[in-house]
C-alpha cells in the first residue's frame, strides 16, 4: 500500500535580519514525511533544525518555500489560522514540560480540548484515556509539583495525545531526564508510535536519534543525510 505524505517542506529557506546582518537559518530544506513513522531531526545547535521545527508545528512561517501539512498549505497562513493548525493538527512534547503549576494534572492534559471548546464530560473522558496510555490515570488529581520530572514529561505527552492531532512534535523531550528516566520516555514514544502515531523528534544527540526508525540531519541549514535509523548508525561510525 502506498504511504500517504503528511508533511512535506519544499525549498525552504528561512532568512533573518539582525540589524543590518542577515542570517540564513535554512537554506533550501526539502523535507517528507510519510503517515505513522517515527522520524528524528537531527543537528548541533545553530544548524537550522530548530527552525524547521518551528515551521513544522506552524510557530513560525518560511522566507519562502512551501509546507504542507496533511494537504494544507500552511506557509503563508496568518497567525490565527496557524494558532488554529497547531491547536487541531499538532501535539507538542518539550524539554521543560510547560505545565501550568497551580492546575492539576487533569486540567493540564485537558487545555488542548478547552481551547477547542469540547464539552466538560468528554474533555474529561479524553484526558483520562491519554492519562491512561501514559500510565499516570492515578495522578489526575495532582498538581505538576506533585511528580517527578519522567511524571511530568509523562502528562505533557498525555496533553500531547489528547486532542488526537495528526502529528506528534516532540522537542529534545528527554534534554531534562536522568537516562532511565529517558529510556522510559523513549519507549513510551515508541510505543504510541507502534499504535500509529506520526512522530517527529527534535534532537541533538545521535543516541536519542538512532531510536526512531529514519534519521533526517541538518547542517548549516541545509539536510545532509535522511535515511533509516541503521544507515545513520554506519554513518555516525564511518565518522568516528
Amino acid at each position: 500500500m502506498e504511504k500517504e505524505v503528511l508533511i512535506e517542506l519544499k525549498d525552504i529557506y528561512k532568512i533573518y535580519h539582525i540589524g543590518d546582518t542577515e542570517i540564513t537559518a535554512n537554506n533550501g530544506v526539502n523535507m517528507t514525511i510519510y503517515k505513522g513513522e517515527m522520524v528524528a531531526i537531527v543537528g548541533k545547535s545553530g544548524s537550522g533544525k530548530s527552525t524547521i521545527m518551528n515551521i513544522i508545528g506552524a510557530l513560525d512561517t518560511p522566507t519562502s518555500g512551501q509546507y504542507i501539512l496533511d494537504g494544507n498549505d500552511v506557509s503563508k497562513l496568518k497567525d490565527d489560522d496557524l494558532a488554529e493548525i497547531r491547536n487541531k493538527m499538532i501535539g507538542f512534547i518539550f524539554q521543560q514540560y510547560n505545565l501550568l503549576p497551580k492546575q492539576s494534572v487533569l486540567d493540564n492534559v485537558g487545555l488542548p480540548l478547552m481551547y477547542a471548546r469540547v464539552g466538560d464530560r468528554e474533555r474529561k473522558k479524553r484526558c483520562m484515556e491519554a492519562l491512561e496510555k501514559v500510565g499516570l490515570d492515578d495522578k489526575y488529581r495532582n498538581l505538576p509539583s506533585q511528580l517527578s520530572g519522567g511524571q511530568q514529561q509523562r502528562a505533557s505527552i498525555a496533553r500531547a495525545l489528547v486532542g488526537r492531532p495528526s502529528l506528534i512534535l516532540a522537542d529534545e523531550p528527554t534534554g531534562a531526564l536522568d537516562s532511565k528516566t529517558s529510556r522510559e520516555v523513549l519507549d513510551l514514544l515508541k510505543k504510541l508510535h507502534l499504535e500509529g502515531n506520526t512522530i517527529v523528534l527534535i534532537t541533538h544527540d545521535n543516541s536519542i536519534a538512532v531510536e526512531a526508525e529514519r534519521v533526517i540531519k541538518i547542517s548549516d541549514g541545509v539536510v545532509i543525510f535522511d535515511g533509516d535509523a541503521k544507515e545513520y548508525k554506519n554513518e555516525i561510525k564511518a565518522n568516528a
